[in-house]
């Protein structure tokens, strides 16, 4: 019998979770004595939850399909936030989730463009599915990256990310946005747990950062939401963004993601400069050049 790679996955995500939730934060007695691995013990879970040690363990190797019940009692057992909840939920197929889509690169909603093109002083990006890079405005290209120069198969942030020396040196912030992004991947990838380019984009980077390769396997989730962004311009110096994240009605695997400065602040008189050296066109400025 053919094996549910969302059940594998929904096993692998709580034994991550167990390994990183200590007896007294479980509201367990802790009697100090070593244990061969860390957190919580699959007995102790069980009892927790008030199932048998049989039963989670199949759970825990994708064998079994829980009910709704028993997940929200994992929930709490486990201490998971809302993401994590959204998260296990679907991939038991508990929580509503989009039909599974093509898994070939998207192509940008018009509004989505037009969007992006009316926005002067604030960075737009449309990240579909996988977080591949579908289009940005000049701004965006200004502050981050000429992104044309890299080819479209290979247009995605996450990557651009972990491979592009002159974005790790841009935020101000690297390891902690680096860490977010993959978390969203994660949180993503319940959607459409059989694409290959996912499988593809994973197996690459794991591969040529340990970073990576340990955030990926940690099983963090995270929705996109918003958050301040920290630049370091090699042309205008410190920049404080805020993110906002909007989703596209005709295709919600695709969201228009803005960074904001306030009216009169530095930052935003440090984009005033930007967009008039970059020109009407956006060119003139590689940001990350």
């Amino acid at each position: 019998m053919r094996r549910d790679p969302s059940l594998d996955e929904l096993g692998a995500f709580l034994r991550a979770r167990r390994a990183q939730l200590s007896p007294g934060e479980a509201g367990l007695p802790d009697t100090g004595a070593p244990r061969r691995v860390p957190g919580l013990r699959r007995a102790e879970v069980a009892r927790l939850v008030a199932i048998s040690t049989d039963y989670y363990t199949r759970l825990e190797q994708g064998r079994v399909q829980a009910s709704a019940a028993v997940l929200d009692a994992l929930a709490e057992a486990l201490r998971l936030d809302g993401d994590q909840r959204e998260y296990v939920l679907t991939l038991a197929g508990k929580a509503a989730s989009p039909a599974a889509g093509a898994t070939t690169r998207q192509d940008v909603q018009p509004t989505m463009r037009h969007l992006l093109d009316d926005l002067t002083l604030t960075a737009g990006f449309v990240i579909g599915r996988n977080t591949d890079l579908l289009a940005w405005n000049a701004m965006a290209a200004a502050l981050v990256m000429d992104f044309e120069r890299v080819p479209e198969k290979e247009r995605n942030y996450l990557r651009l990310l972990f491979t592009e020396p002159a974005i790790r040196e841009l935020y101000r912030d690297w390891a902690d946005m680096a860490r977010l992004a993959v978390s969203h991947l994660r949180m993503d990838s319940r959607r459409h747990p059989h694409d290959p380019r996912l499988t593809a984009l994973v197996e690459e980077l794991s591969a040529l950062d340990p970073q990576f390769r340990l955030w990926w396997t940690s099983h963090d989730v995270a929705v996109r939401a918003g958050g301040a962004r920290l630049l370091r311009h090699p042309v205008v110096g410190d920049l404080t963004f805020e993110r906002s994240t909007f989703v596209c009605a005709e295709d919600p695997g695709q969201q228009l993601v803005v960074w904001t400065a306030e009216p009169g602040s530095p930052t935003y008189e440090a984009l005033r400069s930007l967009a008039a050296a970059a020109g009407p066109a956006g060119e003139g400025l590689d940001g990350a050049a």
